[in-house]
């Protein structure tokens, strides 16, 4: 039998964390360290150089070789340059092994080969990356071997960010200087920092790698772009928290064993909603340390998956007709000493510093619903975000049944005299206690809902970098905070201005709160009575980066320059058309390779089917019929291809950014729909023998 592992032992055993600082750093450096941690002091060179042979040590110790400077470029992936310890050789032929602190601290990869968004030219080429020394550097072990990852930010030699980290960072400021204002208004003295603590749930799906190597569309684009739907999708729902199969639980096995070794504290794990779906989720964290966690998950899950003949998918709709992938971002705010912004009193109207905090997130929601959705736009969102599943394009907050009666007293009435009790809900059967109800049920409909203690972002895409979403909701929740504090820190009667203030924001921004079913096309024309917007494509959600009251807010609380949000906006246009173009260009190898030479061949053997049975004197209706609609089919087909050529060639011909993805989603995406749907309905004819790629059910069941 074999021996379970122990979690306890074997979690964070890569990680250089505070256990192993304590151990090996000298008193005074680690206590300097610590300081800088904690205070975001400038750490000294000859401190540095103390923590980075220690550090360098114990990754020797570990396996490693080489150490790479971890970051987070605008590639919405990490990246990585691997240098040996190696020093230059002794006279005699030795080698020591050796790293200093300013290779600690400071690095210097090619910045001219990220995308930067017209930042930097081509030939201006330095830039830099330093360490984040708030997030652990941890040891990744896979082919190469073991190698010491430090995370960093990566700036450009002007110092604007060219990465997701640096402006994290910045935004975790922000949102710290305007919530200890908010918090010493309500006479907080001991807390000496807040921070955002996030969990991040990720979705994703497994297939046989076999099967996906015979699928162009998932070894390029990551979804498949032709498909008819198998007999059974998810409609009995049985895939959902179902027993997980045997290959896949081993493949969860190696996954979390790897992921407690660097620290990542993977907590549940369950089948998803649609057929070959799952879900990881860890333990709430800061949210920088979160954000480099699900950078790690991610990898994890996709090196793990190669060793048990599986692939993984994070695109967010790998399969028409099913659910897409996404991740949950629930965000709070805490203390440094245990106290959350978010956590509601015994009843939440006795708690005015709650309500306070609650009613400025939703005027931060409400003032910022298109920046936000923004800040989970991407080309695979647009299959995604207003479909049958969760959550809708249209940005509202769910806030639940008693807080939104709690709201509704204080718009009517200035005041809220009583609120709903939790009951208790009575199973009825004697072997079952009776559970204590919660406050509100949930909406999962809700793009942004308050479940509890947290609000819960569901809109950012499977594959995408938390760190947008992050930024965006520290930042617009900041100004809300700073507002307030403004208003409040000058009332003569404070009370009173902080139930002033609360009554105005709850009637000024109910428009956003919003209970019922996301999904209904009733919500979508009650959302435009209301106002709000509804924003169904990445296109149309890139300008909000750069409006003026985007660009004023983000200037004056330091986290984006003017310039470093048209860059981004820049390369959101850019990344768009060419995930279309990339997209289209598939579509038509594909057709064109695969697909009508495979009907094309089919179409013979019919014919000749026909003549067979004509000369043998039988009735050759059916098969006649059969080959005249497939004839048809593979000449809608041909007709389509020949338009998504002609369309695909315009939009190369366009040399700005922001037109060319404009024109590929009006243009290029419709004339991709149209070469899918009679492609799909040529798969439901021909042979399955015949036909060139493995089917929707061979690569979601065969699992």
């Amino acid at each position: 039998m074999e021996k379970g592992m122990n979690v306890a032992e074997i979690f964070g055993q890569d990680v250089f964390n505070d256990t192993a600082m304590q151990e090996r750093l000298p008193k005074k450096v680690y206590k300097e360290l610590k300081r800088t941690i904690e205070e975001g002091k400038e750490l000294e060179l000859d401190t540095a150089d103390v923590i980075a042979h220690e550090m360098k040590e114990w990754a020797i110790e570990k396996g490693a070789t080489h150490y790479t400077h971890w970051f987070q470029p605008l590639t919405g992936v990490t990246a990585e340059k691997h240098d040996s310890f190696i020093s230059a050789p002794l006279e005699s032929g030795k080698v020591l092994m050796t790293f200093s602190g300013k290779e600690l601290i400071k690095g210097e990869p090619d910045a001219s080969s990220f995308p930067s968004g017209g930042l930097r030219a081509t030939f201006e080429a330095r830039g830099y990356t330093a360490w984040d020394c708030t997030s652990p550097a941890f040891v990744r072990r896979d082919a190469a071997g073991a190698t010491l990852c430090i995370p960093t930010a990566f700036c450009a030699y002007t110092g604007e960010a060219l990465d997701q980290k640096t402006p994290l960072l910045r935004s975790m400021e922000a949102i710290n200087e305007q919530a200890m204002r908010l918090i010493r208004l309500f006479g907080n003295t001991q807390s000496k920092r807040v921070r955002p603590s996030v969990g991040i749930e990720q979705e994703y799906f497994l297939i046989d790698a076999g099967k996906f190597r015979e699928r162009k569309d998932l070894i390029y684009a990551g979804r498949t772009l032709f498909g008819a739907m198998p007999p059974k999708g998810q409609e009995m729902d049985d895939h959902y928290f179902g027993t997980i199969r045997q290959r896949v639980a081993g493949f969860m096995k190696d996954v979390n064993e790897e992921l407690w070794k660097m620290g990542v504290t993977s907590k549940t794990q369950h089948n998803e909603v649609a057929p070959a779906q799952h879900e990881l989720a860890p333990i709430f964290e800061v949210a920088n340390v979160a954000v480099d966690h699900n950078h790690i998950i991610m990898q994890t899950l996709k090196r793990i998956a190669g060793r048990h003949g599986l692939k993984c998918l994070l695109h967010e709709k790998p399969f028409a007709g099913v659910n897409g992938s996404g991740k949950h971002d629930n965000w709070s705010l805490t203390t440094d000493d245990g106290r959350n912004l978010l956590e509601p009193g015994s009843t939440p109207h006795e708690n005015i510093q709650f309500l306070l905090v609650l009613t400025c997130i939703l005027k931060a929601v409400d003032e910022h619903a298109d920046l936000l959705r923004e800040s989970a736009a991407n080309p695979g969102n647009d299959q995604r975000l207003g479909a049958d599943e969760a959550p809708p394009a249209i940005i509202s907050v769910f806030l639940g049944e008693q807080l939104e009666d709690v709201m509704e007293q204080l718009i009517s009435t200035g005041e809220a005299t009583h609120s709903l009790d939790k009951g208790k809900m009575h199973t009825g059967v004697r072997t079952l206690p009776d559970f204590a109800k919660d406050a509100t049920d949930r909406n999962r409909t809700s793009p942004f809902a308050f479940t509890g203690n947290k609000f819960e972002f569901r809109m950012v895409g499977s594959r995408d970098s938390v760190a947008g979403a992050n930024v965006v909701i520290n930042t617009i929740v900041a100004e809300a905070f700073a507002e307030a504090c403004d208003v409040l820190e000058q009332a003569e009667d404070f009370d009173l201005a902080v139930h002033d203030l609360i009554k105005e924001y709850a009637t000024r921004h109910q428009r956003i709160v919003f209970s019922g079913n996301g999904y209904s096309q009733e919500w979508v024309e009650e959302a435009q009575r209301r106002g709000l917007s509804n924003l169904r494509c990445m296109v149309d959600a890139i300008p909000a980066l750069t409006s003026e009251k985007t660009v004023a807010m983000f200037e004056k609380f330091g986290v984006f320059t003017r310039t470093e949000l048209e860059s981004r906006g820049e390369i959101k246009y850019e990344n768009y058309a060419k995930a279309i173009n990339i997209e289209a260009q598939v579509m038509i190898n594909m057709a064109s390779k695969q697909i009508l030479p495979a009907v094309v061949g089919y179409t013979k053997v019919l014919a000749d089917t026909v003549l067979a049975v004509r000369e043998a004197g039988a009735d050759h209706q059916v098969q006649a019929e059969l080959l005249t609609e497939v004839s048809a089919l593979l000449k809608q087909t041909k007709d389509a291809l020949k338009v998504l050529r002609e369309v695909s060639e315009e939009a190369a011909k366009e040399a700005k950014s922001e037109i060319r993805a404009r024109y590929c989603y009006e243009k290029v995406v419709p004339a991709m729909e149209r070469l899918r749907r009679p492609v799909d309905q040529l798969e439901m004819l021909v042979d399955k023998e015949v036909w060139p790629m493995p089917s929707y059910g061979d690569l979601m069941f065969e699992v």
